[in-house]
């Protein structure tokens, strides 16, 4: 099963990315996952479901660790997909 995972991370700020934000992405650019897109107000990646499922496991500890105080996620299962 493949899955893809869109996030973002709070508090904003729109003059310098949060320390949670850039460790948010650094946890999802090094998951090995597909079609990783990171932008300003939000962030895309499609994977294996277990891939994925542990990145985001590792992108809530270390979000929160570093400071986000919410973190609003949605995980869909990718029609078709097989992995």
């Amino acid at each position: 099963m493949r899955l893809r995972v869109e996030f973002t991370t709070e508090p904003f700020d729109l003059d310098e990315a949060p320390t949670h934000a850039v460790v948010a992405r650094e946890v999802i650019q090094g998951a090995g996952l597909d079609a990783v897109d990171v932008g300003p107000f939000g962030n895309t990646a499609e994977g294996g479901a277990d891939e994925v499922l542990t990145a985001v496991d590792a992108l809530l500890r270390q979000a929160l660790a570093s400071g986000a105080t919410r973190v609003s996620l949605q995980v869909n299962v990718i029609e078709g997909g097989a992995s």
